[in-house]
C-alpha cells in the first residue's frame, strides 16, 4: 500500500507551528471577511469550516500523535460550545444560534482521531473529516447560490444542486484518499461511490447541525467496513 506520510518524524514543535500557522491564517481571513463585510456570515462560516477541516491533512502528513489531535478537539469543542452563549467567535456563530454544528464538527474530529489514529488507519479519519469539510461546505455554498430546484426532507429545505455537489465532492475526496492508500483498484472506486451516496443521505438531515457529526462518522465507518469486507484475503 502507498503512504501519505512524511518520510521522517517531524519534531512536535514544528508540527505545532505549522498547524498553528494554518489555523491562524484561517482565523485571520475569516475575521477579516466578517468585519469588512466582504462576504455574508454564511460564507464566512464555510471558509472556517473548510479551512479548519483541512488541518487533518497536516496531521496525517506530519504523523501528529493521537493525544495532540484529541486534545485539540476537546479544546475547540469547549470553545465552540461556549461561543453559542458568548461572543467568542462572532464570525462563526452568532449569540443564541440554535445550531450546534461547529461543536459537533470538533467532536467528530476527536472521535475519529481517537479510533483510527490508534489503530494505525488514519486514512479513514481523514476521509470522514474531509467528506464533511468539502462535501458539506461546497454543498451549502452551491445550494444557496445556485439552488433552483428545492425539495423538502423531514421538514428540512434542500436543493438538488446542493445534494449533487455533495455527491461529487464526497466522491472526489473519498477516491483521492482511498486510491492513494489502497491503489487504483475497483474496490477503492466502489467504496468511494458508496461513501458519496451515504454521506449525501446523512447530510440531507441536518437539523441542529447534527450532520456535522453523522456525516464524518458515517463516511469513515462505511469506508472502513467496506474496505475490511472487500479487501479480505
Amino acid at each position: 500500500m502507498m503512504s501519505f506520510r512524511w518520510v521522517a518524524p517531524v519534531p512536535l514543535w514544528l508540527q505545532l507551528g505549522l498547524v498553528g500557522a494554518w489555523l491562524g491564517l484561517v482565523g485571520f481571513s475569516s475575521e477579516w471577511l466578517y468585519r469588512t463585510k466582504l462576504a455574508s456570515p454564511e460564507v464566512v462560516r464555510k471558509v472556517v469550516h473548510i479551512g479548519v477541516g483541512n488541518v487533518i491533512l497536516l496531521a496525517w502528513w506530519l504523523q501528529t500523535p493521537a493525544w495532540l489531535g484529541i486534545g485539540a478537539s476537546v479544546l475547540f469543542s469547549a470553545i465552540a460550545f461556549l461561543s453559542y452563549r458568548f461572543p467568542i467567535l462572532p464570525g462563526i456563530n452568532g449569540v443564541g444560534r440554535k445550531s450546534l454544528g461547529t461543536f459537533f464538527y470538533a467532536v467528530s474530529i476527536g472521535l475519529l482521531i481517537s479510533y483510527f489514529w490508534t489503530t494505525e488507519q488514519p486514512e479513514f479519519a481523514v476521509l470522514g473529516v474531509l467528506v464533511m469539510t468539502w462535501g458539506d461546505g461546497l454543498a451549502a455554498l452551491i445550494g444557496q447560490r445556485f439552488g433552483k430546484h428545492p425539495y423538502t426532507l423531514w421538514g428540512i429545505l434542500k436543493s438538488w444542486e446542493g445534494s449533487l455537489t455533495m455527491v461529487i465532492a464526497s466522491f472526489i475526496v473519498s477516491s483521492s484518499i482511498l486510491v492513494s492508500v489502497q491503489g487504483n483498484t475497483w474496490q477503492a472506486w466502489i467504496i468511494s461511490v458508496a461513501v458519496a451516496l451515504w454521506a449525501t443521505g446523512l447530510e440531507a438531515f441536518s437539523k441542529f447541525g447534527i450532520d456535522n457529526l453523522t456525516v464524518p462518522l458515517g463516511s469513515a465507518a462505511v469506508a472502513f467496513f467496506l474496505s475490511t469486507l472487500l479487501f479480505v484475503g
